[in-house]
């Protein structure tokens, strides 16, 4: 799926460097209270594709010519209600290029036009700044707060909700 100059494809084995990277960065773990093993990243990476099979989640490598440089998926799809949960990373050496804000612009556009969802809605710690300004740049409005929605490493946080109509213009 093309983001501009981005591309957003399938995860693959050769990825699991980059995962492994990513659940390792504080900044990252900051917000998910695991870390991974090759094991589990290897687990993580090939979950996808049987989760993609049995229409309850997509996820992609967020890439340019010089790899990977995050990940964003639909953590949950609903394909009866019409929805679908965003989640997203960014590596340090591909943050402040607005690669989640493109990675979901271009993936709210395709679960709109072509998995035919209604609702594309994500929520972020309210102490993470940064998933707001994304969430925001990319078209998906604050909704409200959900009250100790999430617990993260350091306990539980209150967590914006965004989200995007496929009305919406």
């Amino acid at each position: 799926m093309p983001a501009g100059d981005l591309l957003l494809r399938p995860w693959q084995p050769s990825d699991l460097p980059a995962v492994r990277t990513a659940y390792t960065d504080p900044d990252i773990r900051r917000w998910h209270c695991r870390t991974m093993t090759d094991d589990e990243a290897h687990a993580w990476l090939t979950a996808w594709p049987r989760r993609w099979q049995a229409e309850t989640a997509a996820g992609w490598a967020v890439t340019d010519p010089t790899g990977v440089l995050g990940q964003i998926s639909l953590r949950e799809i609903d394909l009866t209600e019409g929805q679908g949960e965003v989640s997203y990373w960014v590596l340090p050496a591909a943050r402040g290029r607005h690669v989640a804000a493109r990675a979901l612009t271009a993936l709210t556009t395709w679960s709109f036009q072509q998995a035919g969802l209604h609702r594309v809605w994500l929520r972020h710690s309210t102490a993470n700044p940064a998933s707001c300004r994304v969430a925001r740049r990319a078209g998906l409005p604050a909704e409200g707060t959900n009250r100790g929605a999430a617990r993260h490493a350091d306990g539980w946080h209150d967590m914006h909700l965004h989200a995007r109509l496929r009305t919406d213009s």
